[in-house]
């Protein structure tokens, strides 16, 4: 089912678009002006000291085996398959599920503050976070509990925007100056890393069809929370863009994977899941996918020399 149009949508866009540009133009001025002139990278892949840093995307919760409780971390989450795909001198991974930028600098249980594992002689960091400081998990509670008042409709969007502004692009806004800074506390903590961004994989159909029930939102919260998790990893794309720090695409190499496909075909475990992983996240194969893209993107930049 195509998304009905309304005459507002094209209003809608352009004031997302506004938002989203100023906070990221802003961001963009105030790295630019606070970060030092790069240092020479490490040579990834060879004796690379690499740390992790993320939310549950890269901790890969319920996906055996499962190696640290708190944090519900596996070791086969796509920082480990790509440090053991590498010649790692050392690799800490310290990704924790429901990690937000905030982490970076306090406890999360028994998992110290993030950055805290990021030392001078580190070679490669990858991060990947903002999703819960936007609010990822709130997000799929309100629109599955609104689309039993309106299948066929778009509640989830109207309840966002029922202010006048679209509160989960002002969200994703007001979270790029946070991943801003964490990218200039890891130059600062080590100056000599090749810093990657890794974005968010395609968590739902990229045509928009939605697959009610099986994925409880109602058919116009489809396109919505497609083109808002589109704005998030624009965002990251941008922000990394001026922290010199490369980005990963995730959401391109997983369109055809997302939760509204069979088992069979699925890296995005719908709400119930059918494979071992938490609810609307990567299953075994969605880390190998993210693994792969991150790998690429260091096999391009040894490449280069």
């Amino acid at each position: 089912m195509a998304r009905t149009t309304h005459p507002a949508d094209g209003t809608r866009g352009r004031r997302r678009a506004a938002v989203l540009g100023a906070a990221l133009g802003g961001c963009a001025l105030v790295a630019a002006s606070a970060v030092p002139a790069a240092a020479h990278p490490g040579s990834p892949g060879h004796g690379t000291d690499y740390v992790a840093l993320g939310d549950s995307y890269t901790s890969g919760p319920g996906i055996p085996a499962q190696v640290d409780a708190n944090c519900a971390r596996s070791d086969h989450n796509y920082p480990s398959l790509v440090a053991a795909g590498r010649k790692t001198s050392t690799f800490t991974d310290v990704s924790c599920a429901g990690a937000t930028t905030a982490e970076m600098w306090q406890a999360q249980g028994t998992n110290g503050p993030q950055l805290d594992a990021v030392r001078r002689d580190t070679d490669l960091v990858t991060l990947q976070i903002g999703g819960n400081d936007v609010g990822f998990g709130p997000i799929i509670e309100t629109c599955a509990r609104l689309a039993a008042q309106d299948p066929a409709g778009n509640p989830c969007e109207r309840s966002y925007e029922a202010a006048g502004y679209d509160r989960l692009t002002l969200a994703i806004a007001q979270t790029a100056p946070k991943v801003a800074r964490v990218l200039r506390a890891v130059h600062a903590r080590a100056p000599h890393a090749r810093v990657i961004v890794v974005g968010y994989p395609d968590l739902l159909p990229d045509d928009g069809i939605g697959c009610f029930p099986q994925v409880p939102f109602a058919q116009g919260d489809f396109v919505y929370l497609r083109d808002t998790e589109k704005r998030l990893n624009l965002m990251l794309r941008l922000v990394a863009a001026v922290n010199r720090a490369a980005y990963v695409d995730t959401y391109g190499p997983t369109v055809g994977h997302d939760m509204c496909k069979s088992p069979a075909d699925r890296w995005i475990e719908p709400l119930r899941p059918a494979a071992p992983a938490a609810p609307a996240h990567p299953n075994a194969r969605g880390e190998q996918a993210m693994a792969q893209a991150v790998s690429n993107r260091l096999d391009r930049h040894r490449g280069r020399g």
